[in-house]
């Protein structure tokens, strides 16, 4: 059983016949550029400051994926994430001041300091909707999402987010049959990262691949290097637009992976040496500027200046953050649907 597209990298000099503006390239780069740096400061913060505690789990290393599938969408299209969901809220648009807010326990912070890491992504103003720490449990909110918007008669879509082990649960398969019985225009994106915690993935997958579990919902799927932006935005791209056109849901199924533990405190010494030096080397950031500037599609004065700016903003949020307030205990009860 093989995907029903696969979409491999790409050299620089093919992008624009294969439909990617020239002027999208430095916004995709800028925003794997604001993960990167945004989760390098959070791990500096929880590991050498200190500063922060509790559970988080960080986007290091699979950057072109959020870049690129959120890339393809519109403003006013919606997504779902998980508890590794810091750099899907930065791909919509979540302010960074907000984001860090949240992790500081803020009352600023999107979800006024009472969600954390794993909630931190939940931020309906730009259409992120749900973030959780509950394997694959967004996968059947986010059909559900669809459905509304079907009824609705609109023509947004939603995108779920979730990781290899997900796609072992039951609600994976649920939503993805009322997805496909339904038609409804949701694409449901895999980040396989090889493992789900401490478990390889073709370990506990019977399948040759995730993508092709779709075959069995009569549903189109699509393999693709999920380190390379522009393999994973084409990919994206075209689910996005059957799904926006009546013509149902997608498996996207993005190899990538991490490049720390499963956790900021996991040092992921489970991984043989050799395997994380061979994913190091397809660094997906690294990999588009090489691309980028050996097809003079940017300039190291741009990239520099993209990191200066990026490097700024997010000590602004480190400095917002610490300003904020906490929310006052006796606002608590505004925030429950019930009492």
């Amino acid at each position: 059983m093989e995907p029903t597209s696969t979409f491999k990298s790409l050299e620089a000099e093919d992008y624009a016949k294969h439909g990617l503006p020239r002027e999208r390239l430095p916004q995709m780069l800028r925003r794997m550029i604001e993960i990167r740096r945004f989760e390098e400061r959070v791990e500096h913060l929880f590991l050498q400051e200190g500063v922060l505690i509790g559970p988080s789990h960080l986007y290091l290393g699979q950057e072109a994926v959020a870049a690129g599938a959120i890339g393809a969408l519109n403003d006013d299209d919606l997504i779902t994430t998980t508890y590794r969901g810091h750099g899907h809220a930065i791909a919509k648009g979540v302010a960074l001041k907000l984001l860090m807010a949240e992790l500081f326990g803020k009352a600023t912070g999107t979800c006024k300091g009472l969600g954390g890491s794993m909630h931190v992504a939940i931020y309906p103003e730009k259409g992120s909707v749900y973030a959780t720490a509950i394997v694959g449990s967004g996968i059947p909110i986010a059909t559900g999402i669809a459905l509304g918007l079907q009824q609705a008669g609109k023509r947004q879509v939603v995108m779920t987010f979730f990781g290899d082990g997900a796609s072992n649960t039951g609600s994976f398969h649920e939503g993805m049959n009322l997805a496909s019985v339904w038609n409804l225009p949701v694409i449901f994106v895999c980040e396989n990262n090889l493992y789900a915690m401490s478990t390889r993935a073709d370990q506990v997958v019977a399948a040759e691949s995730i993508a092709s579990r779709a075959e069995a919902y009569r549903m189109r799927s699509a393999l693709t290097d999920g380190n390379d932006a522009v393999a994973v935005f084409l990919a994206a791209k075209e689910a996005v637009e059957n799904a926006r056109n009546g013509q149902g849901p997608t498996l996207l199924e993005c190899m990538t992976y991490k490049l720390k533990g499963h956790g900021v405190y996991d040092k992921a010494e489970y991984r043989p040496k050799e395997e994380v030096e061979d994913w190091l080397k397809r660094d997906p950031i690294n990999s588009l500027e090489a691309k980028l500037l050996k097809a003079n599609l940017t300039t190291q004065a741009e990239i520099d200046q993209i990191e200066e700016q990026v490097a700024a903003q997010v000590e602004e949020s480190v400095a917002f953050a610490k300003a904020s307030p906490v929310l006052p205990f006796e606002d608590l009860v505004k925030y429950v649907y019930a009492r």
